[in-house]
């Protein structure tokens, strides 16, 4: 379609991004019509609170925690090119792409998902995933429907399933293994992209 590379023009690094992220020109338009839709003040960039415009973030439990995931430490705002980045995160996994060289996992492969995903539970960034951290996601998720008693019985199973080194936290590599069996495209995917 002509009309869409041509409209790709008007997207900030369109070209790189769609390299970058295996992201199409349809959909980087859209999610461009996206972005701008949330940067309501056009400002170029957008802070944690306009993601409050997104119904399947505001209702989400834990959509502080994916909000938080698109900015990096200290950071406050989020621009463009950076939101497509999260995004590619969630892209359906491409099962025959093969890579050339030693060229880094995509966004959407099984293993850089698996780290979005831990990381939306490591919140101290120190590798880990500790008893509290599960706890604390675990009362977001679940709220007031169990018990704390409850809550604590599912962190300490979780943790005593996933902890192969008996460290009472969760690796990256433990979480990797915990959910080898998991679909992790079906469970780290957005209507949208689809």
């Amino acid at each position: 379609m002509g009309s869409s590379s041509s409209s790709l023009n008007n997207v900030p690094d369109g070209q790189q991004l769609m390299q970058e992220t295996g992201f199409s020109a349809a959909h980087l338009l859209r999610l461009y019509e996206r972005f701008k839709f949330l940067d309501k003040d056009n400002r170029g960039h957008l802070r944690s609170e306009d993601f409050e415009a997104v119904p399947e973030l505001s209702e989400n439990p834990i959509g502080d925690r994916i909000v938080g995931a698109f900015f990096l430490p200290g950071q406050e705002t989020v621009d463009f090119s950076s939101f497509v980045r999260v995004l590619a995160h969630f892209r359906p996994t491409e099962k025959n792409r093969t890579r050339a060289g030693a060229q880094p996992d995509p966004a959407n492969s099984r293993n850089r998902k698996l780290k979005f995903a831990f990381r939306l539970y490591d919140q101290d960034r120190d590798g880990k995933i500790s008893r509290i951290e599960l706890l604390q996601v675990l009362r977001e998720m679940l709220g007031m429907q169990v018990t704390e008693e409850q809550l604590q019985s599912i962190a300490d199973r979780a943790i005593q399933e996933a902890d192969l080194d008996k460290d009472d936290a969760i690796s990256f590599d433990e979480f990797r293994k915990s959910l080898e069996k998991v679909n992790i495209d079906h469970k780290m995917s957005i209507r949208f992209l689809e």
